[in-house]
């Protein structure tokens, strides 16, 4: 289990749950040291932020995506969970989100369904638990790395301005409410 997140406490509140649970856990502060951990511990299951300094949460699950080690990975946003990050994160292949401020027990729930179903060598989905997802990565078309949304042209999968840790104001930026 590799948890990311750029804020120390909200990274061992999530760590200190899941080993509660028997998890083994390792975390990153952003995308750039996940990219680099993940290909040494080999993690079951990435959570990540989505707001986080040299590399955002987004434009590291695409290249998770984009990667044919992790490809298979699943992948978690545990974030505000705006309407926009939803709908990118979905485009980039994200398999659920959490709301922040989450109860402890919808995230251990959230991670043991991502294990279970990580475990089941990537075929059919079954049911997706309810955890506020909206579907499948691909729903939206395009669906994945190289599929559409590349507005910057970075090859990233993720549109422009993504990720700079700026807010660009866009009007698709509404909570989801939780």
């Amino acid at each position: 289990m590799l948890v990311v997140d750029d804020n120390k406490v909200i990274r061992q509140l999530i760590r200190v749950n899941l080993e509660l649970e028997g998890l083994e856990v390792v975390t990153a502060a952003d995308g750039a040291e996940c990219l680099d951990v993940v290909h040494r511990v080999r993690p079951d299951v990435v959570t990540l932020d989505v707001v986080m300094p040299r590399l955002d949460g987004l434009r590291t699950a695409a290249r998770l995506r984009a990667d044919p080690r992790t490809h298979h990975l699943p992948l978690a946003i545990i974030s505000a969970c705006t309407q926009y990050e939803v709908d990118t994160g979905l485009d980039v292949g994200v398999d659920a989100f959490l709301a922040k401020p989450f109860e402890p027990a919808e995230l251990v729930r959230l991670v043991k369904q991502l294990i279970e179903r990580g475990s089941g060598d990537g075929g059919e989905e079954g049911e997706d638990g309810g955890e506020g997802r909206g579907g499948e990565g691909g729903h939206r078309g395009g669906g994945g790395p190289g599929g559409g949304g590349d507005e910057d042209g970075d090859g990233d999968g993720v549109p422009g301005g993504v990720g700079d840790g700026v807010s660009d104001g866009l009007p698709g930026r509404i909570s989801s409410g939780g």
